[in-house]
């Protein structure tokens, strides 16, 4: 008889015995079990093995459970995460020309609050690369970092959100943020940066939002300056002349 078959004829016998298992047989496997779960194994062994610590390889952890499903990415619904207070506003006000006067007519306002993302503030922009660079931004605080050396981040600025484009001549640069300063300093501010550097300066508003747009040759901004709820200003702002 060749070996391939002598597992079976070994495996039966003691799976028969199994189903034929006699009540002396089920009380040992009784007091096997109550010594493992209550600590009193006799064999030293044994006994060393249950009470070792587990041993885990670092190296597997990171593939444990890939197809586990995993919590959400965000808070739950109506969860907001708690926000610190803004920084102190540190621009010097004798530094700043006052912006002028708004007009009320403001279509730019309309274009702001039927945008939803970033990407759609930039692709309605009114430059002739807004709609092509709008379609290769990516979302980045990096590139707040990227905006025009002369229309930078409002000092001591917390940013919310991000993004640009630098591909295919773009230098499409777009970023939410809050600051503490009050929003007739926030357009003072813009206004100042934007005159000393050349750029013309257009203000509007709607009554609740203002905006502060100009141009320079091809190179465009535009300052959307929202009042924030218990002071401070909310802003979102367009450049398409990044670093």
């Amino acid at each position: 008889m060749s070996l391939s078959f002598r597992p079976a004829l070994v495996l039966l016998p003691l799976a028969l015995a199994s189903c034929g298992q006699s009540s002396t047989d089920q009380q040992d496997l009784n007091s096997l079990d109550a010594e493992l779960t209550n600590g009193s194994v006799r064999d030293p062994a044994v006994a060393e093995s249950l009470a070792a610590q587990i041993m885990v390889d670092p190296r597997l952890t990171q593939s444990a459970n890939t197809d586990a499903v995993r919590p959400a990415p965000r808070p739950d619904n109506g969860a907001v995460p708690p926000e610190g207070p803004l920084e102190a506003d540190s621009v010097d006000p004798k530094t700043l020309q006052r912006a002028p006067a708004a007009s009320n007519d403001c279509p730019e306002c309309r274009t702001a609050n039927a945008a939803l993302t970033l990407g759609a503030l930039a692709e309605a922009q009114k430059t002739p690369d807004a709609g092509a660079c709008a379609t290769k931004i990516g979302y980045s605080a990096g590139w707040a970092n990227r905006l025009p050396a002369d229309l930078p981040l409002y000092p001591g600025a917390r940013l919310t959100e991000a993004a640009g484009a630098d591909r295919d001549g773009c230098r499409l640069r777009v970023v939410s943020f809050s600051s503490s300063a009050p929003m007739q300093k926030m357009l003072d501010y813009y206004y100042t940066r934007a005159r000393a550097a050349g750029y013309s300066a257009g203000h509007s508003t709607d009554g609740r939002q203002h905006v502060l747009g100009g141009v320079r040759g091809n190179d465009a901004y535009v300052v959307y300056v929202t009042a924030r709820p218990g002071g401070g200003s909310d802003v979102d702002m367009v450049s398409n002349a990044g670093r």
